[in-house]
């Protein structure tokens, strides 16, 4: 009898087995800590697995999200800036009524770990520390082009800051300054936090920041759409908020 029994239990355990599905997601950068966080949630109240693979949103790299899907890599969900998914959605590649809003990310500093912390509260006081920090490192993201191209103008420091500002490629920004190459960083607060031996300072003042929208969406063609649409609503409920702005990401709502 036993033995029936346990032959019975491992059948269903099979036909759970089948009704799980693994989910392909591909993350960008900024959400990622918090994907992280909330992914092992998801995945014990569903049965359902994650298969993530991260690349950035936009730019030429064979990883990027948008190239990947190009070359027909499969996925169930894609995770990015705003704006980037919003091409997807136009080139016929997202499902147009699927996209989730799932938080806001702004600029912020960091500087070496025991460093003493500049007052960036104002725009006056960020001006100034800019122009006495010896070396000043940033992103090659949305977060860099925008402090390259408009934020040092914005400050009127542009020529100033110029020989002694630098783009850093590919590794999170904090990570040149904890090292010491440079004196202050600048990405957007989730990438530099988990950073070890960068400490951070602050965000940049509201009326010259940045904002970087992150949201979701479920590609054409995903094997597991409505596990799918279920991890998006996952992510995007009230109940993941304090695990989003635990990574240094702002709740959309939330100005």
């Amino acid at each position: 009898m036993s033995m029936l029994t346990a032959a019975l239990l491992g059948s269903t355990v099979a036909a759970a087995n089948v009704q799980a599905a693994e989910l392909h997601v591909m993350s960008s950068g900024g959400f990622t800590a918090a994907y992280k966080l909330l992914g092992p949630g998801f995945t014990a109240s569903t049965g359902n697995t994650l298969d993530t693979i991260l690349g950035p949103s936009m730019g030429k790299s064979p990883e990027a999200i948008p190239n990947r899907l190009e070359r027909g890599e499969r996925a169930d969900v894609v995770i990015m800036v705003g704006y980037a998914l919003d091409d997807l959605i136009k080139q016929g590649k997202v499902i147009p009524g699927s996209r989730v809003e799932l938080a806001d990310s702004r600029i912020g500093m960091a500087v070496r770990d025991g460093a003493p912390k500049p007052d960036i509260s104002s725009v006056g006081a960020l001006k100034e520390a800019l122009l006495r920090a010896r070396s000043i490192a940033y992103s090659d993201s949305a977060s860099g082009v925008y402090i390259e191209r408009e934020l040092f103008k914005r400050l009127g420091i542009e020529d100033q800051v110029k020989s002694k500002a630098k783009m850093v490629p590919k590794i999170p920004v904090a990570s040149v300054v904890a090292n010491g190459d440079y004196e202050v960083g600048f990405q957007q607060v989730s990438e530099l936090l988990p950073v070890a031996g960068a400490t951070f300072v602050g965000k940049i003042p509201e009326s010259v920041q940045s904002v970087t929208r992150y949201a979701a969406g479920i590609p054409v063609g995903a094997q597991h759409p409505q596990e799918a649409k279920a991890l998006l609503d996952y992510l995007a409920s009230p109940g993941a908020q304090a695990a989003v702005k635990s990574t240094g990401l702002d709740s959309v709502a939330a100005h």
